[in-house]
């Protein structure tokens, strides 16, 4: 059987999700945002919190560990390139190593650019990929610490995924990506009608999150650095993939 996913808003525009394996019973928590909102969820559903499955050590992802930590007695798995800013930290992993919760197999990527120690954990029976701050939809995070090359290249790993992998992002940033797509790839047919799309649900105040691997690679400026029309929208015909992606994301920056 498939994991169960609950996933819930939390803070101002952060998700918070909530991971269970059927045959076990184990509960993990994709990063820490909201305690108390996680503390709810769990209630709601009436779960029981065994790990933490923490991305990177920003606040809004590894800020409750602690307070989560004192309260389950969880196990706290984290990116071993940032563990001593990973609170609580139990076991360290990187790039191709498994975190088993019960029967349901995650793989783990490295994907450094917003953070330099940013991991993803694939669960590739589930088709179901819990990304952090490395791609949302129709965007990426921001370049605090990594280079282009180091985003450009965690980008790749993802778009390699199955087509119908759910990506689930840490942030509902939807709509305002779409917009800046739309100044950088303006013909791009599928990136109108997902727009549109976009703003019908934030209408309703309906997430937009998961979104899919496929949908990605459709309308996601920051993954299309090779595609001509944007290269000549921003003015760098022939450039590199990465050069590209560079001009991209200096210019979401300032948008």
């Amino acid at each position: 059987m498939p994991i169960e996913i609950r996933q819930f808003p939390c803070l101002s525009d952060n998700y918070g999700y909530l991971i269970r394996d059927h045959e076990s019973g184990l509960v993990a928590t994709i990063d820490t945002p909201d305690p108390g909102a996680i503390n709810n969820e769990l209630e709601s559903a009436g779960w029981k919190l065994t790990h933490i499955l923490n991305t990177h050590h920003h606040f809004d992802h590894a800020g409750g560990n602690l307070a989560l930590k004192e309260k389950w007695g969880c196990q706290i798995i984290g990116p071993k390139n940032e563990q001593e800013k990973i609170p609580g930290i139990d076991r360290v992993v990187g790039d191709g190593d498994v975190v088993e919760l019960g029967q349901s197999i995650a793989k783990v990527f490295d994907t450094p650019g917003h953070t330099l120690g940013h991991i993803i954990y694939h669960f590739e029976d589930d088709a179901a990929a819990f990304v952090g701050d490395t791609i949302f939809a129709m965007g990426c995070g921001r370049l605090f610490e990594g280079t282009p090359d180091q985003m450009w290249s965690s980008l790749q790993k993802i778009s390699s995924m199955p087509h119908e992998t759910k990506l689930y992002c840490a942030h509902e940033y939807t709509k305002a990506n779409a917009a800046f797509a739309l100044s950088v790839d303006p013909s791009n047919a599928a990136l109108q009608a997902r727009a549109k799309e976009v703003d019908s649900m934030r209408a309703q105040n309906l997430p937009t999150v998961p979104t899919t691997v496929e949908k990605e690679l459709a309308t996601n400026p920051f993954l299309r650095a090779e595609d001509k029309s944007l290269q000549t929208n921003i003015n760098m015909d022939g450039a590199s993939a990465v050069d590209v992606f560079a001009k991209t994301r200096a210019l979401k920056d300032s948008f």
